[in-house]
């Protein structure tokens, strides 16, 4: 991914300037430390570049497609099949509270953990299955992508708790997906834990929109199957 260097310094400073700010002191031990709260306001800025490649990287990946029998799309198609699925998914997530983001040729599909999974838990929410049903339908209408699922928290509790719960849920929506007739060899997991925020840490409605699993969906093309 190639991004400006402007823009890696402008945020690089930005951050500094917020983490700088944010710091407070421990009254017990004098230590200088930076806040959950600050991090949440600054991350979700930065959340984008942090991502980077697939998981697992675009090599391996593409072996085990096309050991499962998937093609890859076309150099001059590619634009035209990531249109016709965004607005598959459009249709099929209208009003269910999912977020569908178009990135160049990628597609991400942001689901709030508030619809997908109750409270510290990690399994798909009965409510929320029709629409995953309706994801899978699509996914499975539109085999040549890789698909990543991303599992996210807020900041409440410990890194590792909170690293640990983003895993189980990326690894729970993405084997429901398989459940449902997505192959396998597309999918990868990743939980990221608390340190992929949106939205501040510091009020409800932050903590809310952070707690969330995303699904990234990228083409296989034919620069990955000859590379």
């Amino acid at each position: 991914m190639k991004i400006s260097h402007r823009i890696i310094g402008a945020a690089g400073l930005a951050a500094m300037l917020a983490t700088t700010a944010a710091c407070t002191t421990d009254p017990n031990t004098g230590e200088r430390r930076v806040s959950k709260a600050a991090i949440g306001g600054i991350g979700g800025a930065l959340g984008g570049y942090l991502l980077g490649d697939l998981v697992g990287g675009r090599r391996d990946r593409t072996e085990k497609i096309l050991g499962a029998g998937i093609g890859a799309v076309a150099g001059a198609g590619i634009g035209a099949y990531m249109d016709a699925q965004e607005r598959k998914l459009r249709e099929e997530t209208a009003g269910t509270g999912v977020d569908v983001i178009r990135d160049g040729d990628n597609l991400l599909l942001r689901m709030p953990s508030g619809i997908t999974f109750a409270y510290d838990k990690a399994d798909v929410q009965p409510q929320f299955q029709p629409t995953l049903n309706d994801v899978a339908s699509v996914l499975s209408q539109y085999p040549k992508t890789y698909i990543d699922v991303y599992g996210h928290t807020d900041s409440d509790g410990s890194d590792a708790y909170n690293q640990t719960l983003s895993e189980r849920r990326a690894q729970s929506v993405a084997d429901y997906l398989v459940g449902k007739g997505v192959q396998s060899a597309r999918i990868a997991t990743r939980g990221f834990g608390e340190t992929q925020p949106i939205a501040s840490n510091a009020t409800e409605e932050g903590k809310a929109a952070n707690r969330r699993v995303e699904i990234k969906i990228a083409p296989v093309t034919e620069g990955d199957v000859r590379g």
